[in-house]
């Protein structure tokens, strides 16, 4: 008796294996299509947020001479 028990464990994982590869290779068309609808809605939203940004008009760059004043203040905390 306890040799079928140890047969029937590889028989089991044989039939289990089976059935995960037939649910692993199973077709899914549903994926590509979600995929695609959420790609199109982040595509939207991106062009949206451009869109709000560029209304709001350009966004100005630092002056030179207050970057200069920060490195300097940076370097003098650094040598203390």
């Amino acid at each position: 008796m306890a040799a079928l028990a140890w047969l029937l464990i590889p028989v089991v994982a044989a039939v289990v294996a089976a059935l995960w590869a037939r649910w692993a290779s199973r077709n899914r068309k549903v994926g590509d299509v979600a995929e695609l609808a959420g790609y199109e809605r982040f595509r939207e939203a991106m062009e949206r947020s451009r869109s709000d940004s560029a209304s709001d008009g350009p966004v100005e760059a630092p002056a030179p001479a207050a970057a200069a004043a920060s490195a300097q203040a940076a370097d003098s905390d650094a040598a203390a």
